[in-house]
């Protein structure tokens, strides 16, 4: 079994910051690409930043310069930095982690940006 839980989210004004975690946990082996995507209340899923599995990140256009992905290998544990928070960044939030070609998913974490 592999769990993957989200924690981090809350409710923040616009401008604000958060800090989102990830942790992998269970019967993995290691963690070839890890990412994040949110989905917004009748938008679908997209992604927001990601390792590739060359280690390379991605981000989306509407977060560049503001999100930043980071990941700490020996704890299983990626992480999303979040400023200059938007109420358009309103979503909950997904980790994703791929191992041994497996795509693994956490239940969310809901992230709530007022104006």
């Amino acid at each position: 079994q592999v769990q993957v839980v989200e924690s981090g989210g809350g409710l923040v004004q616009a401008g604000g910051s958060l800090r989102l975690s990830c942790a992998v946990s269970g019967r993995i082996f290691r963690i070839n690409s890890m990412g994040w995507y949110r989905q917004a209340p009748g938008k679908q899923r997209e992604l927001v930043a990601a390792f590739t599995r060359g280690g390379n990140t991605n981000y989306a256009d509407s977060v560049k310069g503001r999100f930043t992905i980071s990941r700490d290998n020996a704890k299983n544990t990626g992480y999303l930095q979040m400023n200059s928070l938007k109420p358009e960044d309103t979503a909950v939030y997904y980790c994703n982690a791929n191992s041994a070609g497996w795509d693994y998913w956490g239940q969310g974490t809901q992230v709530t940006v007022s104006s």
